[in-house]
């Protein structure tokens, strides 16, 4: 690298101390304002006192006089930034307040008379209470009371049990996808709508949120159908509004009832969710009781039919199953004092009472046998119930290996008591009926806001729910076809065991334990829905995602959801109306199916991009990355501008904020990369993942160095090839290394790509190079990264850092996290940690109290906001006291100003001899003037004056030995003289030193908060000094300054 070169003048707004701070209203937003709004202070500029005159001369100190200064002497180096960037423990602080509570999950019970309650909840609900609880609830329904021994006996075991295994399997895995993306930051009220659409962006999450209100909003019919169909077939048959005047007629009378009960029911519940929901979340816990309950007392039959199965029978003519309700003897006569009569069983297939009556040609060729309803768990049925028996609509129900004679003419079956199909049936309709009784997954999400530990009790109590339910659904599907009949299976409303539910016959120690659990369980999950619907509304509306919807998000003065509860009862109407359980259950699969597929959706893009902000603290979940050929390369050059152009519309929300580098490499002599570990780095550091533009500057002109600079651009390649870099490369040739990298930080990238954090090497040389361009040009790179908003990342030793086949095998990675200034620092050590040469090395955070700070509350608080942000470190609170400014201290400072001083000195004299050497140059030429030959005369001697190596090496040693004659006593009067504001900051230099050394000597890598440039240009060299000080002792340190903006959030 070149040592001299001509630094163009550039006018710096900070290098007066007059004025005020140029971003001073447009300050970065810190992660504070996520917990509430400070104070703000009047940041106006008043007049200018004699103070400011003498402060012309303290190069770290800003002149704003809306800033308040800090006073002590331990954090000095960090003081000009402290409105930008505040001290760790005022964040925590704030933290320690904060609260993920949001209205919208559980009851506004705010007064209505316009006071609102300004305390502070805390939730208190559990894994047990808060979420297994209502999930079980959820899933276990009216389906497992009213289908599932149907679809047992239609599927048989073997299909019912790919039914219920496939459900289970698909939402287990929505499960650890959903906990992945809950555990991956806190969610508020809005549970999985806000998960999803916050993953995926508003588009697709509003649609999303759509089908999972749709999916809710017909689960509260699905519910409501149950609970009438359990009124009118097991509870008040004869409570029917139409009646049928036909056999034929009998199905549309029935739906007929159903559709008027039901909307009647719908209204109910609606006016009970209006008038008092607070009483709907009270009396869940007593639904579910009624769940468990009917679940105990279907187990316990279980056992019984071991003992003693139950007395229910089922009549067969042939091997077709009859109804029982208008006969009570299975036969078709019975002997009565010794006369042969008929049966009332005979009067409803023959046209008279007699024994020579003309009856049906089935009746009179085939048996009456009467068979037991509930064999028992040992009976053997379970053979028999193996396989499936699909059929069309309208058929009757016949029991297998069972001898029968066929009719000839079966055009009356119709009018006889037969147990039909009232449906056609296929496999995958059966997948439907029984999709929602596996759709509670969500329950516990939705109620994120009402738990004490989201993170921990999703994952947890969600699963838990799934298996334990999986292992109910499993163990029914297995039992009913071991201990019941097939064609009682088959029978779906229980017509041939008197009217029964099916499940209830097998239930001890009455079947009334399953109808009155059944029907309150479906009541409480129809409130449920109607309670949970209208919130999931009113959220996708207060988005504004769907403008049309937006009238939806208002409500009462509590919050209530009152437009949205109006339409979820329009749209549950619409199920009502459709009036069949069996009907309305696909569609409501198909809308959780969709709702699903994003929820993996959501899961698989956010790993597959590896985005910095995807930290969930669930682990169990996995998505495999595979490397696909480019079959539609033709469309890149498409794809790639909308993509731009897209990008440029807004900028990335924090969760997206990702580092997108811009590396600064040197290139030697040969052209070759200088520091090929700084390409090793930024692979560890990117993974291939984002923006990575590799770039040099060359010292010249284009027209005399082009083919050099496209040479040390294919080095670049190269090396980025050989460490497995993966971006982009580009050398540009400037008048000088400044001008270069001014350029580069300004405009490299296109459009939406262009990089927010720029990477580089500490210049380790700066001391020992002869002129003061290094030093210039580090502070330079600093400023212009500051002032376009864009972190930067300086690596000391970048040799020392391991390459990319290395593996460390132990060992730390210490973050001294000082200042907040937007949360890199913290996001940093995770994305290196990804990286297999750093993934055994563990992760700890320091940070440092005051005097007037709490340790013990500082480490609580940075523990529980660590564990907000998914992130696993130990956490260390160093205390760090005012104290005296040590001898050392002043030392240092004597030293670094007085080489100051010499390196002006210097400079001057360099100055002045090109001067006088040019304008030696321009009397020589200047032939037509004697005046001005006789006075190029005068002064021969200077003519020929050089600056050489050992003139140099001369300068140096007279200012070392007037420095080394002094000892530390005589030292003592120029420490009076000394610049105050420089002893403070060397202070803070060393103390922070001293702590950093003593805990992290030892790590693997060390990452700093990187103190901001000075705002007053003399101190640029004293800036430096301050910085080695700050490393001294250490080997591999990071040093991090963030660009203005948050990176990291606890949301995800």
């Amino acid at each position: 690298m070149p040592t001299n070169f001509t630094v163009v003048p550039v006018n710096d707004a900070d290098g007066n101390s007059n004025n005020t701070t140029a971003n001073g209203g447009d300050k970065p937003v810190g992660l504070n304002n996520i917990f509430g709004d400070e104070d703000k202070e009047d940041n106006s500029d008043g007049s200018q006192s004699g103070d400011d005159i003498q402060r012309e001369s303290h190069p770290f100190i800003s002149s704003d006089h809306g800033i308040e200064q800090y006073d002590g002497k331990n954090m000095a180096l960090f003081e000009e930034e402290m409105d930008s960037h505040p001290m760790v423990s005022s964040l925590l602080n704030k933290l320690a307040n904060y609260t993920n509570l949001t209205q919208g999950v559980r009851e506004h019970e705010e007064a209505e008379d316009g006071v609102r309650r300004i305390a502070i909840m805390v939730p208190q609900m559990g894994t047990f209470i808060g979420v297994y609880l209502p999930c079980l609830q959820n899933i276990l329904g009216v389906i497992l009371f009213l289908r599932l021994t149907w679809i047992v006996g239609t599927a048989g075991i073997l299909g019912s049990f790919a039914i219920v295994s496939m459900c289970c399997i698909c939402t287990l895995l929505t499960a650890i996808s959903m906990s992945a993306i809950a555990t991956n930051g806190v969610v508020p009220a809005g549970g999985s709508y806000y998960m999803i659409s916050r993953s995926l962006g508003p588009e697709f999450g509003g649609a999303v949120g759509l089908c999972f209100y749709l999916g809710t909003t017909f689960a509260g019919s699905l519910y409501i159908l149950g609970t009438i169909e359990i009124l009118l077939t097991y509870i008040v048959p004869t409570a029917t509004v139409f009646e049928a005047k036909s056999i034929e007629g009998e199905g549309t009378a029935a739906l007929n009832n159903m559709r008027v009960y039901g909307t009647c029911c719908l209204l109910l519940m609606a006016l009970i969710v209006f008038v008092g929901v607070k009483y709907v979340n009270k009396l869940a816990l007593v639904f579910l009781a009624c769940v468990m309950l009917s679940i105990m007392a279907t187990y316990a039959g279980v056992i019984k039919s071991v003992i003693e199965p139950p007395e229910f029978t089922v009549c067969l003519l042939g091997n077709r199953s009859l109804k029982n309700e208008n006969f009570q003897v299975c036969a078709k006569t019975e002997t009565v004092n010794n006369q042969t009569l008929t049966t009332d069983l005979w009067r409803l297939f023959c046209n008279s009472e007699h024994l020579n009556a003309t009856c049906d040609d089935y009746f009179s060729l085939n048996n009456v046998t009467e068979i037991p309803a509930i064999p028992g768990l040992l009976s053997g049925v379970l053979k028999d119930n193996l396989w499936g028996d699909y059929g069309p609509a309208h058929t009757v129900i016949e029991k297998k290996n069972q001898d029968s004679v066929p009719a000839q003419d079966t055009s009356g079956d119709i009018y006889k008591p037969y147990v039909f199909n009232d449906i056609a049936t296929y496999f995958t309709l059966l997948v439907g009926i029984y999709f929602p009784s596996v759709t509670g997954i969500m329950a516990g999400s939705n109620r994120s806001g009402d738990l004490r530990d989201a993170q921990r009790s999703i994952p947890i109590g969600t699963i838990m729910a799934i298996l334990t339910t999986s292992f109910f659904y499993i163990s029914c599907v297995l039992l009913f076809g071991a201990c019941i009949e097939g064609v009682v299976l088959r029978d779906k409303f229980g017509d041939s065991v008197m009217k029964n539910p099916v499940i209830g016959i097998l239930a001890w120690p009455s079947p009334w334990v399953i109808v009155i659990g059944s029907f309150f369980s479906c009541c409480g999950a129809g409130l449920q829905s109607l309670t949970g619907a209208p919130r999931l509304l009113q959220a996708i509306a207060r988005d504004g995602i769907i403008p049309f919807l937006q009238i939806f998000g208002h409500g009462k003065a509590n919050g209530e959801p009152t437009w949205a509860l109006l339409l979820t009862v329009a749209i549950c109407e619409i199920g009502i109306l459709i009036a069949s359980l069996d009907a309305v259950a696909p569609i409501l699969s198909m809308f959780f199916l969709m709702c699903y597929l994003f929820v993996n959706l959501a899961c698989a893009v956010q790993t597959l991009l590896r985005t910095p902000n995807w930290r969930p603290r669930f682990k169990f979940y996995h998505w495999a990355e595979k490397e696909w050929g480019d079959g539609l390369r033709g469309l890149s050059l498409n794809a790639a501008r909308y993509a731009l152009i897209r990008l440029e519309e807004a900028p990335p929300h924090t969760k997206n904020w990702r580092p997108q580098l811009l590396v600064l490499c040197k290139l030697d002599s040969q052209l070759a990369v200088k520091h090929p570990r700084l390409l090793s780095f930024t692979t560890q550091l990117k993974a291939g993942k984002g923006l990575t533009i590799v770039c040099s500057v060359l010292e010249g002109t284009y027209m005399t160095r082009g083919a050099e600079a496209k040479s040390g651009e294919q080095n670049l390649k190269a090396a980025m090839a050989a460490e497995r870099t993966k971006g982009f490369s580009h050398v540009v040739v400037a008048s000088n290394l400044r001008d270069g990298f001014s350029l580069l930080i300004q405009s490299a990238g296109l459009g939406g790509m262009k990089h927010n954090a720029v990477l580089m090497a500490w210049p380790a040389g700066w001391k020992q190079a002869r002129d003061s361009s290094s030093r210039r040009n580090f502070i330079e790179t600093v400023k212009e990264t500051t002032e376009a908003h864009q972190a930067l990342l300086v690596a000391k030793n970048i040799d020392h850092f391991p390459r990319n086949q290395e593996r460390l095998k132990d060992g730390t990675i210490d973050v001294w996290w000082i200042v907040h200034d937007g949360g890199l620092l913290m996001l940093l050590p995770f994305l290196i940690s990804q990286h297999k040469v750093w993934r055994k090395c563990k992760m700890r955070i320091f940070t440092v109290a005051q005097m007037d700070d709490n340790s013990i509350q500082m480490k609580k608080d940075l523990q529980m906001f660590l564990y907000h942000l998914r992130l696993d470190a130990v956490v260390e609170v160093v205390e760090m006291h005012d104290s005296d400014i040590s001898a050392f201290t002043y030392e240092k400072t004597l030293v670094m100003e007085q080489r100051s001083q010499m390196l002006k000195q210097m400079q001057l004299s360099r100055t002045e001899r090109e001067r006088e050497a040019q304008l030696i140059h321009d009397r020589n030429t200047a032939s037509h003037s004697t005046k001005d030959d006789n006075a190029s005369v005068d002064k021969p001697e200077r003519v020929h004056m050089t600056w050489t190596k050992d003139k140099l090496i001369n300068e140096r040693n007279k200012h070392r030995e007037g420095m080394g004659v002094k000892d530390l006593f005589n030292m003592r009067p120029e420490w009076e003289n000394l610049n105050q504001s420089n002893v403070r900051r060397m202070h803070t230099a060393v103390k922070l030193n001293d702590v950093v050394v003593k805990k992290s000597q030892d790590s693997q890598l060390v990452l700093l908060n990187m103190p901001g440039p000075p705002k007053n240009k003399e101190g640029d060299e004293n800036y430096m000094e301050f910085l080695e000080v700050l490393m001294e002792g250490l080997d591999r340190v990071l040093l991090v300054r963030g660009g203005g903006r948050e990176v990291i959030t606890i949301y995800s």
